[in-house]
């Protein structure tokens, strides 16, 4: 009966205090073995298998790069869980704002030709406006600006209709040549100056 107890290995209070952690996955372990069932959630929020692999990748890849913010002793998977449905919500409210164009036809349609030029036109416009005659301006602007017939431009003039369209025809030629612009028939806004 002595033999029998002297074989039994005695633990000490350094083996009970190793024994817990030894049994503890380590933090890799608990990830790896998170991962199908965050493929799994990944899969039920984006409906894509390749969206699904790379939500679980971009988030295995925050947690380690994020590692010192996860607390010890809490629920590594939930963690993991929490970070993959805040990226997705992320991506989520991103995608909603693209536009797919895959043929490039839509960005075609989005540009803009530059605004210096036109402003710099206008700023000419303004320039040559201000140094017509005062009944040649007044003219001009109530047919070809406010878009008032002859008639209406006259009756607001109170002069005759024929002296109206003088005066326009007059103006335009004068406004042609201060822009140099050579003709009147080529003087006519253009899409973004208007």
């Amino acid at each position: 009966m002595v033999l029998a107890s002297v074989n039994t290995p005695r633990s000490t209070a350094t083996d009970q205090l190793a024994e817990p952690m030894a049994s503890q996955p380590s933090t890799q372990d608990v990830m790896l073995a998170a991962v199908p069932n965050l493929r799994a959630f990944a899969m039920s929020l984006s409906g894509n298998a390749d969206r699904a692999d790379d939500l679980v990748q971009e988030t295995v890849m925050r947690a380690m790069a994020n590692i010192n913010s996860f607390t010890p002793g809490t629920n590594m998977a939930a963690w993991l869980f929490t970070i993959l449905r805040n990226l997705f919500r992320s991506q989520y409210r991103k995608r909603r704002r693209e536009v797919e164009d895959p043929d490039g036809g839509y960005l075609a349609g989005l540009k803009a030709s530059p605004e210096q030029f036109g402003r710099l036109e206008f700023k000419e416009l303004i320039g040559a406006l201000a140094k017509l005659p005062d009944v040649q301006r007044e003219a001009l602007l109530l047919v070809a600006a406010s878009g008032f017939s002859y008639d209406e431009a006259a009756a607001i003039c109170e002069v005759a209709v024929g002296t109206i369209k003088s005066r326009v025809s007059r103006a335009r030629q004068l406004l042609a040549e201060l822009l140099v612009i050579g003709s009147p028939e080529k003087f006519a806004l253009d899409r973004a100056t208007a």
